[in-house]
């Protein structure tokens, strides 16, 4: 008996042992995976930082500790994650000086990842506005690009529509108008005031984030496309974009033009307005579309109260002819016809006369 406890001891020690050995070995070939991926980068990789509220933070961070750092981050850490990469939320520095970024990694391999990593890269570069997100620097590597942006710390604004029921109290009427005149504004400086023009091609809810103070901040121009000419156009053969946001034109013709972000921009303004997403199931039940739906609730002026999001109906009477102009804009926007759309410098025009009013 003795001798059957010794061994089943023996036996247990040895797996016990053998386990830690194992462990031990796995996690050294993940050090010496993560190091050597950082060595191979660091060999062919070039890191760029521009002039932003986090410069001096970031200038102080090697780029192998910055590499370092990313490696280190788990699946807690993602903030967003697509076809095009991978979104993370990263704190580099300590005490005072530290500060987040969210780092946008973006796998090479295939022509259309590099085409929107230099696309990106191309219209973000020169352009600070208070209404578009800083991009802070780049990292091109042989297997990655990284593109660094200052982390907006209240999320997107589809996540505070349309996800977090406690959150979306916070968006009453005011930070709702406030979110739209400051996407017009970005769009705005986006189509006239840049040179050459760029036109976005990709607005939506979840790629207008917000900063500390609730303004609405454009985001991921991995398919902004930029227009030498006035009244320019880019012409594909693949249809970029979300579904729900695109303009109509833009199926029949392939041909992307400022006046497709505008109407991109007016179902935003109609997903503001109603709370809903342009794609919510209800509207695919009954075979219709959210443009549809509010066109009609527009057109019979008894009905276009039932449009207004539940949360705001509490608000109703205080904002009633305030809300009316924001779904005329909007309706404006979303003209069939792109020549009879308005500018978005039209656009803030609008609303700010509608803020005057109101």
């Amino acid at each position: 008996m003795a001798s059957l406890v010794a061994l089943y001891v023996t036996i247990c020690s040895v797996l016990f042992i053998a386990s830690k050995m194992l462990i031990s070995f796995l996690l050294y070939k993940r050090w010496a995976r993560k190091k050597r991926i950082i060595d191979n980068s660091l060999a062919g990789g070039k890191m760029v930082i521009f002039g932003c509220n986090n410069k001096l933070a970031l200038q102080s961070v090697s780029p192998k500790s910055f590499l370092g750092m990313l490696m280190g981050l788990s699946s807690k850490d993602v903030i967003g994650a697509g076809g095009y990469g991978t979104v993370y939320r990263l704190r580099v520095g300590v005490g005072d000086d530290c500060c987040w970024l969210a780092v946008k990694r973006l796998n090479r391999g295939s022509a259309e990842m590099e085409r929107g990593f230099e696309r990106e890269l191309e219209a973000m570069a020169d352009i600070k506005h208070r209404n578009i997100v800083p991009l802070c620097g780049y990292y091109a590597a042989p297997h990655f690009n990284l593109l660094i942006y200052e982390l907006m710390p209240n999320g997107s604004l589809d996540a505070r529509l349309h996800h977090h029921q406690q959150q979306q109290q916070q968006l009453d009427w005011e930070r709702r108008y406030r979110i739209a005149l400051g996407v017009a504004r970005g769009l705005s400086y986006l189509h006239h005031d840049c040179i050459p023009a760029v036109i976005h091609r990709d607005i939506k809810s979840s790629n207008i984030l917000l900063d500390h103070r609730m303004e609405a901040r454009l985001s991921d121009f991995g398919l902004a496309t930029l227009i030498t000419k006035p009244g320019g156009s880019h012409v594909t053969t693949l249809v970029a974009g979300t579904f729900g946001y695109l303009a109509p034109e833009y199926f029949d013709t392939g041909r992307a033009t400022t006046k497709g972000d505008v109407y991109s921009y007016g179902v935003l303004l109609l997903e503001l307005l109603t709370g809903k997403r342009p794609t919510d199931e209800s509207f695919l039940e009954k075979g219709t579309r959210l443009v549809t739906w509010v066109k009609e609730a527009i057109e019979d002026k008894r009905h276009l109260d039932h449009a207004v999001d539940q949360a705001l109906l509490p608000l109703l009477p205080a904002n009633h002819h305030q809300l009316r102009l924001v779904f005329s804009v909007a309706d404006k926007c979303l003209d069939s016809d792109p020549a009879n759309r308005p500018t978005m410098a039209q656009v803030v025009n609008m609303l700010d006369q509608t803020l005057i009013i109101s």
